[in-house]
């Protein structure tokens, strides 16, 4: 099974560099996710004040500077994971450097049929 563990932090710490995980350890992280074979991909995202929300209603495109709703938290970054169950996907979230304070999400990826 395929999941994206999505990681989600307080604005504030984002701004507050003794408050956050060394690069090193997001590192070592990532580097334990590739030994064991189930990383797939990875990214960290760019501030809140770059995202740009784009909807179309009605058939009028309507464009916002800032994400979609307004939250404590802010999608920071992502990882793709090909792990064998739910409760292995809960293990490796555990494990995130930041866990101590942040939130992560994990979801199954959607399989879907070959196009013909």
């Amino acid at each position: 099974m395929k999941f994206m563990m999505l990681l989600y932090s307080p604005p504030e710490v984002r701004a507050d560099l003794a408050a956050r995980p060394s690069f090193d350890s997001w590192v070592a992280y990532s580097q334990s996710l590739r030994e064991a074979g189930v990383h797939l991909g990875e990214n960290p995202l760019q501030g809140l004040e770059t995202a740009t929300t784009v909807r179309v209603r009605d058939g009028e495109t309507l464009i916002s500077d800032g994400p979609f709703a307004e939250t404590k938290e802010m999608l920071g970054g992502y990882y793709l994971l090909d792990l064998p169950s739910r409760e292995a996907a809960i293990e490796w979230a555990q494990r995130v450097p930041n866990a101590a304070y942040a939130t992560i999400e994990i979801r199954p990826i959607m399989e879907l049929p070959d196009a013909p």
